[in-house]
């Protein structure tokens, strides 16, 4: 019975090593995003140059490129979220890298990760900021015609001022 036992314990133990498969399809998405944020501000740039030669003779405004360029960040705060995401899984359940030792000495303590609530501040965090960003990108986009539409905006921009204040003042508790 004992040696059942010791087996079972093996197998349960090793079989930590599934989380393999979410690191590296975390890590591998994480470098087609950055890849794809990175194709997006070269885009970015091509509007850019295409309007100040005038060759877009198209009734784009100017604020197409900030949109594009905001779109962009989008895309690289999402690849962030995987990059961490993959490090923190690897860190919880495969071993301690030896880069959080390196992260814990230059200060990135966000690639720390000691347990799943770490992972999911951090992704949180990040989380977060994404939407800030898909909220700024909207409002660029947005017509605003009439005064309600105005209110509306401002009352975004006060909901997203609250919800920064919230996290910061939790990660202040939390210190």
């Amino acid at each position: 019975m004992y040696k059942l036992e010791k087996m079972f314990e093996f197998f349960l133990f090793n079989s930590r090593f599934v989380t393999l498969l979410a690191v590296l399809g975390s890590l591998f998405s994480s470098v087609v995003m950055f890849i794809m944020g990175t194709m997006k501000i070269a885009n970015s740039i091509v509007v850019f140059w295409n309007q100040i030669a005038g060759i877009d003779n198209t009734d784009r405004h100017s604020g197409a490129v900030v949109a594009l360029f905001v779109s962009s960040i989008d895309i690289y705060l999402f690849a962030t979220v995987l990059l961490i995401f993959s490090n923190g899984l690897y860190e919880l359940f495969i071993k301690e890298s030896d880069s959080s030792s390196h992260a814990q000495k230059s200060g990135r303590h966000w690639l720390k990760v000691s347990s799943l609530d770490d992972l999911k501040s951090s992704l949180g965090k990040v989380i977060l900021m994404i939407l800030i960003v898909w909220f700024f990108e909207k409002s660029l986009i947005i017509e605003y015609n009439t005064a309600l539409d105005l209110l509306y905006l401002g009352i975004g921009i006060l909901l997203v001022s609250v919800s920064l204040y919230m996290a910061r003042y939790k990660d202040k508790d939390q210190t």
